[in-house]
């Protein structure tokens, strides 16, 4: 829980009472490799904090190709966030690519919390505005950046991403084919 809390802190402050407020809605939850967060189709209910192991975030279209939106990584919160908002069915996946240890809480427990502690309310709000600028960041990178770019945005995002999951994902994730990101690697070997 410490890396938890030192992650919480750096969002925003918050105090030894909301603190302990707040961390006692969480319970330890384990992903093996291959198992869903969540699954298009579910209403989500949980929002989880990211300990270890690596997550992607992926639609699939209805002839059954996936793309990846999004790799999370540790220290972060994961969770359908639109259902969790909207509570209508998610439109996503999340599917763990190694094992994954979290900690994880019913999101209407934590919204109970908001007026009673408003430090809590302020550090998910800049949780939804970190979230908001990073999806805004990866829109434009797809629209106007071109694949190569795309690529070291994706190294410098992730770094030693590349060592731990399939070259296939990363290609889904950039927008290309996995022939076109051996092309492009071999292309930035060869600089």
């Amino acid at each position: 829980m410490d890396n938890f809390k030192s992650f919480l802190k750096e969002l925003s402050p918050i105090s030894t009472e909301s603190w302990n407020r707040f961390s006692r809605l969480f319970s330890p939850k384990i992903l093996k490799k291959g198992d869903y967060y969540i699954k298009e189709g579910q209403i989500a209910n949980e929002i989880g904090f990211l300990q270890t192991g690596v997550l992607r975030v992926f639609y699939r279209n209805n002839e059954g190709v996936e793309y990846n939106k999004h790799f999370f990584l540790p220290y972060c919160f994961i969770g359908g966030y639109a259902s969790l908002i909207s509570k209508k069915s998610s439109l996503i996946n999340q599917q763990a690519l190694t094992d994954c240890n979290l900690f994880v809480a019913n999101f209407k427990d934590i919204q109970d919390l908001y007026h009673t502690f408003p430090d809590i309310e302020r550090m998910a709000s800049v949780v939804a505005e970190q979230l908001f600028i990073q999806k805004e960041k990866r829109e434009i990178e797809l629209v106007l950046l071109d694949a190569e770019k795309r690529y070291h945005i994706f190294q410098k995002d992730f770094p030693l991403l590349e060592q731990q999951i399939p070259q296939y994902h990363i290609a889904s994730y950039l927008g290309v084919s996995p022939t076109q990101l051996s092309r492009i690697r071999r292309k930035i070997l060869s600089k």
